[in-house]
């Protein structure tokens, strides 16, 4: 979970530092609500994973998948809203939505393989 605060705090600063050195053309007006998605949904995945490892470590895989399945779905409703919403220049809003997931994600499948390394 450790990894995923310092995560957001990195991304954060880089949005806000956006401005000065020169990559705001890059980056959306909408960036402080997808970073706030990000935490949130990392900050539920991760409770899950600690649920469904605590419980029962035979279903694990089970809540692991669902958790993907559920980021995944969560996910296309955020842009789903934000296409509905008529958000302005919505291809620079969805190229940062989708390198923040795959940052996010692969940093939990980075946190997940390094703990469950412990217990092989």
């Amino acid at each position: 979970m450790l990894r995923i605060i310092i995560l957001t705090v990195i991304v954060g600063l880089i949005f806000f530092l956006a401005p000065y050195i020169g990559l705001s053309e890059y980056i959306h007006a909408d960036k402080w609500f997808m970073l706030a998605f990000y935490a949130t949904l990392s900050y539920f995945n991760h409770l899950l994973m600690q649920q469904g490892f605590a419980n029962d470590r035979k279903h694990f895989i089970e809540f692991y998948m669902g958790s993907i399945g559920a980021r995944l779905i969560l996910s296309l409703a955020f842009i789903g809203f934000f296409i509905y919403k008529n958000t302005p220049d919505i291809y620079t809003f969805i190229s940062n939505f989708f390198v923040l997931y795959l940052c996010y994600t692969g940093f939990e499948i980075y946190d997940l393989y390094r703990n469950l390394r412990h217990f092989s």
